[in-house]
């Protein structure tokens, strides 16, 4: 049998607090305020916000997802001078402090910061000084206490600063903090390592994964096939028997066959609660489950917004926030209407297939590129039939718009599996991280290196 890779410490001691249970007989169980100080951060006046050039960082509590500050803070929106944190009573937090969230959803994602220069906190954050403690051991320490274990209950959890100052931690001597810290920069520095190479190849699988469906769309399956100009600059040459049309142009012959939600007031939250008539909403189209969802209309509602209709075969397409995701309705779906932020689609069968033209605008980026273009802007958060309408598709013969979507369903959904199949190892790495933390900072192992273990030993069995 293969030798454990950590073994436990040699003698164990009840720790008398019931959630930490039993800690290495020489470590000591003491609240965070005898090894440093705890302060919340301050109230930050809207107007004082956005300046940039200050002397001092001003945090705000999402800065801690910012890129940049995985572990310190470097990167900040706002700043101020000294002369402004006295005013607003803004503590200014000293190099090496731990901040964290200490109100609200924020709390729940257990992020911990280290701050590398002079910094003030909003009143949404909090930071540990540390004292008479090793402040890497410190910021492993807290990284390792579970907030939403310790929020006071409530709608909106949180904690305070009395309250934490007399949350325990497990203290060991200062040169095994030292030790336990060297462990896990090395330990977390190799897992993270790991995830950064697996999250650069779902990067790579996923541009594989564009490039195939895109190639397909635009250039067919037969790479022997004559080729001829589009007509389209950004399109280039497609196969020369192909065509390309406007949207507008595939569309039924039926009004309305492309149909947005209803907007603003014609459909209010309150109107969605209960009834007979079902609504289709974004969350059912991004969850694939267009028979799920709660959110129904009265009949008489349904009478007055008649002309968002859903009907068998449409193409439901999200329209704010995450665009451009799509769904067909099955034959056998529930009677509805669109949802504000839905919009309808209802293409020409005999001239385009109903996943084709769902790859093309979900799948192939070509649409929602050229409704970029069209926008004026960098990114977009909302589709516009009128701009919808405009937009060029490649029109293979219908034969081949089947066959593309067959290979590109069949090939997809084979990269989408090994996809699954790194974020699973990257969740499980994920997982033996917060493990290795906690167990190192908790006593479960023993990480010393090996002559000051066996001198600590010694010293017990005397």
């Amino acid at each position: 049998m293969t030798e454990p890779r950590f073994k436990p410490y040699p003698a164990y001691k009840d720790s008398g607090v019931e959630w930490l249970g039993e800690i290495p007989a020489h470590w000591r169980a003491l609240a965070l305020k005898r090894i440093g100080d705890l302060q919340a951060g301050a109230g930050f006046p809207d107007d004082e916000q956005g300046v940039q050039d200050e002397e001092i960082p001003f945090f705000k509590v999402g800065d801690m997802g910012a890129p940049g500050n995985e572990r310190e803070m470097l990167v900040h929106q706002h700043s101020v001078s000294r002369s402004t944190a006295r005013r607003l009573r803004a503590h200014v937090f000293p190099a090496g402090t731990i901040v964290f969230a200490k109100v609200g959803a924020a709390l729940l994602l257990n992020r911990r910061r280290l701050i590398a220069r002079p910094s003030c906190l909003d009143n949404n954050m909090m930071g540990f000084m540390p004292d008479d403690c090793d402040a890497t051991w410190a910021l492993y320490w807290l990284t390792g206490l579970d907030m939403g274990r310790l929020a006071n209950p409530g709608a909106v959890p949180s904690v305070n600063e009395g309250q934490m100052r007399e949350t325990p931690a497990a203290v060991p001597p200062l040169p095994e903090q030292r030790a336990i810290a060297a462990f896990l920069d090395r330990e977390t520095a190799r897992i993270d390592t790991l995830v950064a190479k697996k999250e650069r190849l779902i990067a790579l699988l996923q541009e594989q994964r564009t490039a195939l469906i895109t190639r397909a769309v635009t250039k067919g399956l037969d790479p022997t096939v004559p080729m001829k100009d589009s007509g389209v600059e950004w399109l280039g040459e497609i196969p020369a028997h192909w065509e390309v049309k406007r949207l507008k142009h595939v569309l039924a012959a039926t009004k309305g066959a492309i149909k947005t939600g209803p907007f603003g007031s014609q459909l209010q939250s309150s109107e969605m609660q209960a009834g007979d008539i079902k609504v289709y909403n974004q969350r059912s189209v991004l969850g694939r489950d267009l028979s799920g969802g709660d959110n129904y209309v009265s009949l008489e509602k349904f009478a007055e917004l008649r002309a968002f209709e859903t009907f068998p075969g449409d193409l439901l397409i999200t329209t704010r926030g995450s665009i451009g995701r799509c769904a067909v309705l099955p034959e056998d779906a529930e009677r509805g209407i669109l949802h504000p932020c839905l919009m309808r689609v209802q293409p020409d069968k005999r001239r385009i297939l109903t996943r084709f033209l769902e790859i093309q605008i979900e799948e192939a980026v070509i649409v929602l590129d050229q409704l970029r273009f069209m926008s004026n802007a960098t990114t977009i958060d909302v589709i516009y039939s009128e701009s919808l309408r405009e937009v060029w598709l490649t029109l293979p013969p219908l034969e081949q718009q089947e066959a593309i979507a067959a290979f590109l369903d069949r090939e997809t959904s084979r990269i989408d599996a090994l996809v699954a199949t790194v974020r699973d190892a990257i969740h499980r790495l994920k997982e033996l991280r917060t493990a290795l933390i906690s167990a190192a900072v908790t006593g479960k192992i023993d990480v010393r290196p090996p002559t000051e273990a066996s001198a600590q030993a010694g010293e017990e069995v005397a």
